[in-house]
């Protein structure tokens, strides 16, 4: 006779049936869909929680990609410095217009020439827009930093564009208000042997660029002087020998 069989035991309540065997066929050891090992399912705020590429927080990322208030508030500054800076071309244009030398011209009838073939009267009207440029680039720069004394890099670029637009537009002022550019006209209307104006002239357009060098320069130099300061950290302080 035989001993009857018996059942396997049961194994213990607190080890994992499945603890010490090989995975399955087909299914890694890191297979999101092996239970948790507590036995209960994985709750979905856990999976939904993290990022697509398997980082959490992918909608923290999202928001610090969006420009914050700061640099809003700045970019507006910039736009307003630009085109207040740009309106003020129209004083320049009309100073430019009131202190630029005059080219007397004369005619003869058949021809216009110079009444003083010696004078530099053309090269001071740009010596006179350049001189003004650069003092209105100064005063600009000194008024947008008592106004905006802890601005950013947006603003100097604004003082930039503002500059430039505004010494266009003076210049092209001062080309439509003065004598007109048709020399030949003129020259018949005042008559023969009668002297008048010639034409306002830019012939270095680089002084376009006056104002704008001159209003980077000063706000530079007057941040790097007079701006805020970043508070310097506090150093260690560090124990005597005798300290206890």
């Amino acid at each position: 006779m035989t001993a009857p069989l018996t059942p396997h035991d049961p194994p213990p309540p607190h080890e994992d049936p499945a603890e010490g065997r090989p995975p399955a066929h087909g299914q890694s050891a890191g297979d999101s869909s092996v239970p948790n090992p507590s036995g209960y399912p994985e709750h979905p705020s856990e999976r939904s929680s993290e990022h697509p590429s398997g980082h959490p927080g992918g909608s923290e990322h999202s928001e610090h990609s969006e420009p914050g208030p700061e640099l809003r508030a700045e970019l507006v500054q910039a736009s307003l410095v630009a085109i207040a800076v740009a309106v003020s071309g129209v004083l320049l244009g009309l100073l430019w217009l009131w202190l630029a030398p005059k080219v007397p011209l004369v005619s003869d009838g058949t021809a216009v020439y110079l009444k003083n073939s010696e004078g530099e009267d053309a090269i001071g009207a740009d010596g006179v827009f350049t001189l003004l440029g650069l003092a209105f680039g100064a005063v600009s720069a000194l008024i947008v930093f008592l106004l905006f004394r802890h601005g950013g890099i947006a603003l100097v670029i604004g003082l930039a564009i503002g500059g430039v637009l505004a010494s266009v537009i003076a210049w092209r002022l001062g080309l439509w208000l003065g004598p007109t550019s048709d020399v030949v006209a003129h020259a018949k209307e005042a008559g023969k042997g009668v002297t008048f104006d010639g034409p306002l002239k830019l012939g270095a357009k680089g002084a376009l660029l006056a104002w704008s060098v001159a209003a980077m320069v000063i706000h530079l130099a007057l941040t790097g002087l007079f701006g805020p300061r970043d508070p310097e950290p506090a150093l260690p302080s560090v124990a005597g020998p005798g300290a206890r």
